[in-house]
């Protein structure tokens, strides 16, 4: 497996892995008007800026084997000023999950938000529903700090949950 930084033509391949994801993983959280139709234009569009037109802070790796994407994550340094940096996105293809590519794209950004935001902390949202995210969360550390009801594209409400590191060092060494 190779780690890189994303660049502006891994756009369309990071696009159909997050609605992919986002398919399978939201169903029952989010409607399925949004999942079923314009999920797949609107993460184009997403990606398409964000690696055309990266904020400073931004960070996305993505991990392929022979130059196929299996994963990738997106975070963005000292975002709040609490909590500190965001892990925005997470996602590996179904079928990979479960060997490491997750934990190892968690750790990756964990290195990169230490090494530019030393004073940061980590977290992220992850839907109250998406069981095996949280565990995976979980297992590397994470702390459940308290469920919030959150807005979903396409419309309607649904619950996530914000997992937080404050030892990044014992992350990124686990």
């Amino acid at each position: 497996m190779n780690f890189r930084l994303a660049t502006a033509a891994d756009a369309p391949a990071i696009a159909t892995l997050h609605a992919d994801s986002w398919q399978r993983h939201y169903r029952h959280s989010w409607p399925d008007s949004y999942l079923d139709g314009p999920v797949v234009q609107d993460r184009q569009a997403v990606w398409e800026k964000r690696l055309r037109e990266s904020p400073a802070n931004q960070f996305v790796m993505i991990a392929e084997e022979q130059g196929v994407l299996q994963g990738f994550t997106c975070a963005y340094g000292a975002d709040d000023a609490k909590w500190g940096t965001l892990l925005d996105n997470l996602h590996v293809r179904h079928d990979l999950q479960g060997r490491g590519t997750g934990a190892t794209l968690v750790r990756e950004v964990a290195r990169w938000s230490r090494a530019n935001y030393p004073e940061c902390d980590l977290y992220l949202w992850a839907l109250e529903a998406n069981t095996g995210a949280r565990r995976l969360y979980e297992r590397l550390g994470a702390k459940n700090a308290g469920t919030e009801s959150h807005m979903t594209p396409g419309g309607g409400r649904t619950n996530a949950v914000r997992y937080s590191w404050t030892e990044l060092d014992a992350l990124i060494g686990a």
